[in-house]
């Protein structure tokens, strides 16, 4: 058995005020984003979706990012004792802003959403979506200055970076090369999926077909699929 020096592992390690419920739901709120790792990995092997692909892979080399400016200006949390590190920039905040700026963006410009056939609830419905996503990504980073791990200049900057990060992947790797194919970053794009590799990893680019992603087309074979099976059952 190892007998030397022991660390804490933050990833799923928050400390908070066992007499608040209110604190342990900023504490259950600030380990959220957790999920969203394995909802990337689940998501990129069941759909093979570009999109997917480039999300994760971005969110990745934003901690990367993180890692890089935490360890080059080295600015302390406020509260040294509850969090290994550095403090500047919270990397939580920045997390979550690249995660719903990006995703914002697409369901903006590219996805449509199944129509309930009344345009204010269709609205509401969008607005609903959008409101929770930046909801989400302001609640963590709040939960993060109020359990004491970051200071209100770190979370400003982690979201703002994050922000910056999200929306310029997307920009660069979704919006410009499908609303210009045949400029730079559209060529490149289409090589990419066009790669040997790519093909037989079966990565698809669904929004440059259908503009819900093909979910509503998958639903529609499924339901005739199933609707057939139904009815040979109940002939035999």
């Amino acid at each position: 058995m190892y007998e030397g020096p022991r660390a804490s592992l933050d990833l799923t390690h928050v400390l908070y005020d066992d007499s608040s419920l209110f604190s342990l739901g900023l504490a259950l709120i600030t380990l959220s984003p957790i999920l969203l790792m394995a909802s990337y990995a689940a998501l990129a092997v069941q759909t093979r979706e570009f999109l997917i692909i480039v999300m994760w892979a971005g969110q990745l080399f934003g901690e990367l990012l993180n890692w890089l400016i935490k360890r080059a200006i080295k600015q302390d949390r406020p509260i040294q004792s509850i969090g290994n590190g550095y403090g500047f920039p919270s990397s939580h905040s920045q997390y979550m802003a690249y995660f719903a700026s990006f995703l914002v963006l697409h369901l903006y410009f590219r996805h449509r959403f199944s129509s309930t056939g009344y345009a204010i609830i269709d609205f509401l419905w969008r607005l609903i979506v959008y409101s929770a996503l930046l909801g989400w990504a302001g609640l963590v980073a709040y939960s993060r200055y109020y359990l004491g791990y970051h200071n209100a200049h770190q979370i400003f900057w982690g979201l703002t970076i994050g922000a910056g990060l999200g929306s310029l992947l997307y920009l660069l790797a979704e919006f410009l090369p499908n609303r210009f194919p045949r400029s730079a970053l559209g060529r490149t794009k289409t090589i990419v999926l066009n790669h040997p590799i790519l093909l037989w990893l079966q990565i698809r680019d669904g929004w440059a077909v259908w503009a819900d992603g093909g979910r509503e087309g998958e639903w529609l074979r499924w339901r005739k699929e199933w609707e057939a099976r139904q009815k040979t059952r109940k002939t035999k």
